[in-house]
């Protein structure tokens, strides 16, 4: 027993080293993108690491900053002002906790996989548009469509001989970040698979910047982030406006972690989520984030899937990842400063690229035009308008789409020589009891009529009176109907009905 349990520790450090290795560039790169400095998201980290994955009910899942909420913060920041945002992350923290506790965790899994496809695809692209900016060295603007309707200037300014020189410089480092990562991804041996592809790419183009003397913006980070730790206050406006701001997070946040909790279980057997636990926790590591000053933390994919296929085998891996972390901060910070800006942009170019899967619209193809319907309109307003109206509109139209269906009914009418044959499809309730009549009573009086039903899904009362009603009219006029009578009691509302 002692020596399996020394062989789980060495798995989880082991495992820690690959996690921690994949989260180091990744926190820092989505803290620029979100408009915070790269201190919020490695603090994201260690709080992610260490208090969630003490506390977390997905043993295996990496929390920590999100690229998926990268759009959100960084409107939050415009908005609210860095100390807003920490006020919002925190009360955004206690509002998971207050879910948690209440057993509403399961709730997050009910969106649909159009609407999660949709939004993850409009981050994507928003954060393209915002980091191709970035990468040449120019800060993004305040919203998708101006970064997007932006970017024929910027590249253009590239090929001005005195202005662009910088901008060159900045856009080689990130496109060879870009090369390195796609590169390495395809084509690394496997005796080398735990080396990550985003740290190799950063790693490179940081050698590369510091061996040319490349004129490029770097990281900026403090000799003592943790001592210029303060507490938030809130100086963003109106106190409605951070609940409301803080609810929208909470909504984002639990949902992309619950998600990906989700997807974790799928990837193995050796541990499974408690959903209203993983809530609870990762509202404890928001509130924490909040007042020190951190990047709101999900559950995240990449890491997690990091984790699950470098072997761990418990909670310990998650912890060990924040606490590398921590010593990084307290001992090495200057190590951060030899990153170029330029190269985490790329880094991140490639991240919302692959969050554009044209693999997900190929399998939301095969449920219909609706289903890919709400994909494009959430993935349009969240580009367009904001990352919450794209969710909302998308749940609202998963629900619509689910009222239709449950209130959908069809008639179809076929005839022949000696008969009609008169096919019933969907839900036949008194919503569909005008529109069965109709096609009832147009029906010719001169043949036998059949009625089939075995492909409704259910009958209420009022549908099974207007089938009686019918029969007996056209048998008291002399017309034959053949009605499967076993078939509808089965499909009536409640108790079934008496076989005729």
């Amino acid at each position: 027993m002692k020596r399996l349990k020394q062989l789980v520790n060495a798995r989880d450090a082991s495992a820690s080293l690959v996690v921690f290795l994949v989260a180091l560039p990744l926190c820092m790169g989505i803290a620029m993108a979100s408009g915070m400095p790269p201190s919020a998201g490695l603090i994201a980290s260690i709080v992610g690491g260490v208090v969630v994955g003490s506390l977390s009910g997905s043993p295996l899942q990496v929390s920590g900053p999100a690229a998926g909420l990268t759009v959100l913060v960084w409107n939050l920041v415009e908005q609210h002002g860095t100390q807003g945002v920490f006020v919002i992350v925190c009360l955004a923290g206690v509002l998971q906790m207050a879910a948690g506790k209440l057993g509403l965790g399961r709730v997050f899994q009910a969106v649909s996989p159009a609407v999660v496809y949709g939004m993850l695809a409009g981050i994507g692209v928003l954060l393209c548009a915002s980091q191709l900016h970035v990468m040449l060295d120019a800060r993004p603007h305040s919203s998708g469509v101006a970064n997007i309707a932006a970017l024929p200037h910027a590249v253009a300014q590239l090929w001005d001989a005195a202005a662009g020189a910088h901008g060159r410089a900045a856009a080689g480092l990130g496109l060879m970040t870009i090369a390195i990562i796609a590169s390495w991804e395809k084509l690394r041996p496997n005796r080398l698979r735990a080396l990550p592809a985003a740290l190799l790419g950063v790693f490179l183009a940081s050698a590369t910047a510091a061996l040319s003397g490349a004129d490029v913006s770097f990281v900026a980070v403090q000799d003592d982030m943790l001592g210029a730790l303060t507490l938030p206050h809130w100086t963003g406006g109106s106190y409605g406006s951070a609940v409301a701001a803080a609810c929208s997070l909470a909504l984002v946040a639990s949902a992309e972690t619950l998600l990906c909790a989700a997807a974790v279980d799928r990837m193995q057997q050796r541990a499974r989520t408690d959903y209203n636990r993983e809530l609870f926790a990762q509202g404890v590591g928001n509130a924490l984030c909040g007042l020190l000053g951190g990047l709101p933390i999900t559950g995240v994919i990449v890491r997690s899937s990091a984790n699950v296929e470098a072997g761990a085998q418990s909670r310990l891996s998650a912890v060990l990842h924040g606490l590398w972390m921590l010593m990084l901060v307290v001992f090495a910070p200057g190590v951060l400063r030899l990153v170029p800006t330029a190269s985490l942009a790329g880094m991140l170019v490639y991240t919302g690229f692959k969050l554009v899967s044209p693999q997900h619209v190929r399998e939301l193809r095969a449920f219909g035009w609706s289903t890919l319907a709400i994909y494009w309109v959430t993935l349009g307003l969240v580009v367009g308008v904001d990352l919450l109206t794209g969710v909302l509109a998308g749940v609202a139209l998963s629900l619509l789409k689910l009222l239709w269906k449950l209130v959908h009914f069809e008639a179809d009418v076929q005839h022949r020589d000696d008969r009609v044959d008169v096919h019933l499809r969907g839900v036949l309730t008194f919503v569909g009891v005008p529109r069965l009549a109709a096609v009832l009573e147009r029906l010719p009086r001169d043949r036998e009529t059949h009625l089939h039903v075995d492909r409704v899904r259910l009958i209420d009362h009022a549908g099974l009176v207007t089938l009686r009603d019918y029969e007996a009219r056209a048998r008291a006029r002399g017309t034959s109907v053949v009605v499967d009578w076993l078939h509808v009691d089965a499909r009536c509302e409640g108790a079934a009905q008496p076989a005729r």
